[in-house]
C-alpha cells in the first residue's frame, strides 16, 4: 500500500498498541499518534496513513482524480505530515486530511484539463473501497449498486458546491461537522447547501427523497 513505498517520510512500521480493527476498518487513537509524531517519532505516522488511505482514495476518485488518485493521496499525506505543527489539538484528523485531498484533486484535475466519464468514476469509486458488504444479499447489493450509479449520474448535473456536499455526506459517509471541516464551510452553509442539493436530486431521483439532510432515513 501507500505507506510501504513512501520514501520521504520512511514509514517503516506501525504501532500495534494504538491500532485496532472495528468492522474490518483500522482505528487509531489519533491524538496519541499525532503527539508521538510531534515528539520526534515520524514512523508513528504510518498508523494514520493505514487508517485513512482507503477513504482518502475513495474521496480522490469520487472527486475526479481517476488514475491519479493514489498519487494525489500520497501528496496529500505528505502535505498533512508537513503541516502537523499547525494541526489543532482535539480536532479530527480525517476531515482535515480530506480537505487537503480535495485541494490536491482539484489541482490535479485542473492541470490535466480532463473530464472523467460517469462510468469511469463509478468503477474507480467502487474499486477503491466497496461500500456493500460481501455478505449482503445479491438482490440488495444489485439494488444498491444501481442506486449509487443513478446518484452519480445525477450528481454530474449539480453545481460543484452541491456535488461536493452530497459526496462528502453520503458517498464518503461523513457527518455534518466532519463535512464542514473538510470543505472549510460553516455548518450552517453545509446544511443549507445540502438541503438545496437534496431538493434538486429529489427532482432527478425520486427515490433519493428517502434520505434526509441529517444523515439517516427520512421520516414521514
Amino acid at each position: 500500500m501507500l505507506g510501504n513505498r513512501w520514501e520521504p517520510i520512511r514509514l517503516r512500521r506501525c504501532n500495534k498498541s494504538v491500532r485496532t480493527r472495528e468492522g474490518g476498518r483500522i482505528v487509531v487513537d489519533e491524538a496519541v499518534v499525532i503527539a508521538r509524531v510531534r515528539a520526534g517519532e515520524p514512523e508513528a505516522y504510518a498508523d494514520l496513513v493505514r487508517a485513512h488511505t482507503g477513504i482518502a482514495i475513495r474521496a480522490a476518485r469520487a472527486l475526479g482524480a481517476g488514475a491519479d488518485a493514489e498519487d494525489v493521496v500520497q501528496q496529500a499525506f505528505i502535505k498533512a505530515y508537513c503541516s502537523l505543527g499547525r494541526f489543532r489539538n482535539g480536532a479530527a484528523f480525517k476531515p482535515w486530511l480530506l480537505s487537503i485531498v480535495a485541494n490536491e484533486t482539484r489541482n490535479t484535475v485542473r492541470t490535466a484539463v480532463r473530464q472523467r466519464s460517469l462510468a469511469g468514476r463509478e468503477a474507480a469509486f467502487v474499486e477503491a473501497e466497496p461500500l456493500i458488504p460481501e455478505a449482503a444479499d445479491p438482490a440488495v447489493a444489485a439494488l444498491e449498486t444501481e442506486r449509487r450509479t443513478a446518484l452519480l449520474a445525477a450528481l454530474e448535473q449539480l453545481s460543484e458546491e452541491h456535488r461536493l456536499v452530497v459526496t462528502y455526506r453520503y458517498l464518503l459517509e461523513m457527518d455534518e461537522p466532519e463535512t464542514a471541516e473538510a470543505l472549510g464551510w460553516p455548518r450552517g452553509t453545509v446544511k443549507s447547501r445540502l438541503n438545496r442539493a437534496l431538493r434538486k436530486l429529489s427532482r432527478l431521483l425520486p427515490d433519493f427523497g428517502a434520505l434526509d439532510p441529517e444523515g439517516g432515513e427520512g421520516h414521514e
